[in-house]
């Protein structure tokens, strides 16, 4: 039976900068091939050109068969493409407007039959929130707010926890008020990586950067931190 693993990063990567493709490398190296295919799906930057092509020098950097999947022209057989892949990153975005696109041609189906079959499920911000079955999102311009998502993943997830100052807040007034039990919270430059759906660890590729779920007991608010890693 294939191993199953997402990685969902907080902030950071290629996105932003190639930098030394610390996160990137490590994604990688979860396939046991010399050339691994990737397919980057932006669909929550409505396909934007220029973070298409962070994608393909990133990867190709890393010896990768590199392709992308469009939805705002013509789209490609949607079954073919992600199933014939190694590994599928999602990028950052509007995470509800994705969402909606997603559902309607069913790619949510096709990526939940892929993450079975042992293609790495991987993405940042909008791209980490989705395999969940709720995130906290931004996509809204006055507020941030929890949206259900793929429900590959139990539990809720919010990103960039240390970068947007509204987040920390947020979470802990949705929890105290029992809105929600609990939170994972990815930091920036980090990524938490779920083998076999129930093995979290944290991945640091920052300044000693964290993974942290945050729950409440006896009307107080708990950080547990998962097991942390750093990029080599």
């Amino acid at each position: 039976m294939s191993n199953k693993n997402i990685v969902a990063i907080g902030g950071g990567g290629f996105g932003r900068s190639l930098g030394e493709l610390k996160i990137e490398k490590y994604i990688t190296s979860l396939v046991k091939k010399e050339r691994p295919k990737i397919c980057f799906i932006p669909t929550a930057s409505g396909d934007n050109d220029s973070y298409k092509l962070n994608f393909y020098r990133a990867f190709s950097k890393l010896n990768c068969i590199t392709s992308h999947l469009d939805f705002f022209s013509r789209t490609e057989n949607l079954e073919k493409k992600i199933l014939s892949q190694d590994i599928i990153y999602v990028g950052g975005g509007n995470t509800k407007s994705m969402l909606a696109v997603w559902k309607e041609w069913d790619l949510h189906n096709i990526l939940k039959i892929a993450y079975e079959k042992g293609i790495i499920m991987s993405g940042v911000s909008a791209g980490a929130i989705c395999w969940f079955d709720q995130g906290i999102t931004d996509s809204f311009s006055d507020k941030l707010e929890i949206i259900n998502c793929l429900g590959i993943i139990k539990g809720i997830a919010c990103p960039h926890y240390d970068e947007e100052k509204e987040r920390e807040p947020f979470v802990k007034k949705i929890i105290k008020n029992q809105r929600i039990d609990s939170c994972i919270c990815i930091e920036g430059n980090c990524a938490l990586h779920i083998k076999n759906d129930f093995n979290y660890v944290s991945i640091n590729f920052g300044n000693k950067k964290k993974c942290i779920n945050i729950s409440s007991e006896n009307n107080e608010l708990i950080k547990e931190y998962f097991k942390n890693y750093d990029c080599i």
